[in-house]
């Protein structure tokens, strides 16, 4: 697995914060597929797909807070 970085413009990030960053996308080809956003503020997003379907999805702000963020659509990039 080698993921790629694609930079993506502003959006809002977990703080609240309108903010770009990186999306990492990486995929095992067998069903693993992850999906995690750095945003430039220091907020990041995850969501990982695993092999039995299951999904873990998670936001962090910057100050290093746990949130519960909204469902983002899966944009698939």
């Amino acid at each position: 697995m080698s993921g790629i970085r694609i930079p993506f413009t502003p959006e809002t990030a977990p703080c609240g914060k309108e903010s770009g960053g990186e999306r990492l996308v990486d995929d095992d080809g067998y069903g693993l597929v992850i999906r995690d956003q750095f945003f430039d503020c220091g907020c990041r997003r995850i969501r990982h797909e695993y092999h039995d379907g299951s999904i873990h999805l998670s936001a962090i702000r910057h100050d290093g807070k746990r949130v519960k963020d909204p469902i983002q659509p899966d944009h698939g990039k």
